[in-house]
């Protein structure tokens, strides 16, 4: 007996497993995707209080944007004042710009092709009230080449912040960066100051976005009752065409491009975006996503110096949903007109919309106000036939934005691996799941709030 029970007595006990913290923002999503529904319907049943509800997407857009100048001025400053070769940020540059224009090109021919072969606008007829929809979406604000690169300059350094163009902040963003990287170990207080500046914002954002289900619920159904069914039925050809044009891109074309280069499936690594697709798909807007993007790509082992330059240059250049969206309704609305346009006609026209994006970036609704404006420029009497696309760009606006998300995530990595920034260890680990990304704080607190050094940068950092 009393052996038997010394045995029962002395048998150690299991230690108790460890909490572990649960991440409550799978309900945020999950809410998300309950109000795209309920908007969808409310829309359709009641059209009316669908359109009424936009603000509620308007504002929740608003918000995220006020954050994207200050997490863009700290990633790139950050990035910058850590590397100790200014050579190395100019190369990263160079290769970006020249990737953004070839993959532009690519994205113009593809969809020059699938427009070639669809004629979706065959048979449709055009009414003055259509022509003056047309006229009306001709965008004033939308700038030429040389005004484009002057207005990258802001007035102050001050209102690159407050004027909330990405291209302003990028540029004193990087005059911060090269002034801290030349001041050497005097201007590391100053980092550090920065770096508890994108700690707090970023933990802003994540507040931000518990207001996510609400601008969903907003934004769709105000998109839904604004078109109505008898749009989407007419335009189905056109929306059809665009969609799948898109979707043979990102997965033919930048999937191809990723295994090869980067040695990664695309699925995997959207599979790790799959909450920022679904934000840009309930709000309609790429930028909406822009702040998460950043903070996800240094998560996954990009350099501060790669995602800081190439995310927000990419917004503004890299937009290949929108090249491709501007060569289909060019070449729906020839047809719809009457006067289709043979290939001599439709290179240089496209080749000028191609350059005019860039001068209309940044703009609100830039997709169908840079078709506008180009048209106009380009091949006035195509103007009249931008009224035919209007009910249904919001429509394709979610697959522009999309794509172009989805562009500037594949590129981010591509340049990365290209420029020998990116740690292959930790990706394969993060898009294993082995290390999750914090929703909270969307930043690796862990590491102090930064994405742990590549070995050429602690190199770097031991020398100085």
């Amino acid at each position: 007996m009393t052996s038997r029970r010394r045995a029962v007595t002395t048998t150690p006990t299991a230690p108790a497993a460890p909490t572990v913290k649960r991440d409550r923002t799978h309900y945020l999503y999950i809410a998300v995707i309950a109000a795209v529904a309920l908007g969808i319907v409310v829309g359709l049943i009641w059209p009316d209080a669908g359109v009424e509800l936009k603000p509620l997407g308007t504002g929740f857009v608003n918000m995220i944007k006020m954050m994207i100048s200050p997490i863009i001025f700290c990633t790139i400053v950050l990035g910058i004042g850590s590397v100790r070769k200014a050579a190395k940020v100019g190369a990263v540059g160079g290769i970006a710009l020249g990737y953004f224009l070839v993959m532009s090109l690519v994205a113009l021919s593809i969809g020059l092709v699938v427009g070639n072969i669809l004629h979706p606008g065959d048979g449709l007829h055009l009414t003055e009230a259509l022509k003056a929809t047309g006229h009306s979406q001709v965008d004033a604000e939308a700038l030429g080449p040389v005004d484009f690169v002057l207005s990258i300059i802001p007035t102050t350094f001050v209102s690159a912040f407050t004027e909330g163009q990405v291209l302003q902040t990028l540029l004193i963003a990087l005059l911060a960066g090269f002034a801290l990287q030349a001041m050497g170990s005097v201007g590391q207080p100053v980092l550090r100051g920065v770096e508890h500046i994108q700690r707090l914002v970023f933990r802003i954002l994540g507040m931000i976005m518990w207001a996510a289900p609400i601008g969903a619920f907003g934004a769709i159904a105000a998109v839904v009752g604004s078109a109505g069914l008898d749009a989407l039925k007419s335009l189905a050809v056109l929306m059809l065409g665009f969609y799948v044009t898109c979707v043979l891109f990102v997965f033919v074309v930048l999937g191809a491009l990723l295994r090869i280069v980067a040695g990664l499936n695309i699925f995997t690594l959207f599979k790790y975006l799959a909450r920022e697709f679904l934000l840009i798909l309930s709000t309609s807007s790429s930028e909406s996503a822009l702040p998460r993007l950043i903070a996800k790509m240094e998560h996954l082992g990009v350099s501060k110096a790669v995602v800081g330059i190439t995310v927000p240059t990419g917004y503004s250049f890299n937009l290949d949903g929108t090249m491709i969206y501007m060569t289909m309704a060019s070449l729906y609305i020839a047809d719809a007109l009457g006067t289709p346009m043979s290939i001599g006609e439709q290179i240089p026209l496209l080749l000028f919309l191609l350059l005019a994006s860039k001068g209309a970036a940044g703009v609100s609704g830039a997709g169908l106000a840079t078709l506008a404006g180009g048209l106009q420029s380009h091949k006035p009497a195509l103007v009249d036939g931008v009224g035919l696309i209007v009910g249904i760009d919001r429509f394709m606006s979610e697959a522009r934005a999309l794509t172009n998300f989805a562009g500037n995530s594949v590129a981010t990595v591509l340049i990365g691996t290209w420029t020998k920034d990116i740690d292959k260890t930790r990706v394969q680990q993060v898009l294993a799941g082995e290390l999750p990304f914090d929703e909270t704080t969307l930043l690796d607190e862990g590491q102090g709030g930064t994405t742990p050094e590549l070995p050429e940068q602690r190199e770097e950092l031991a020398k100085a």
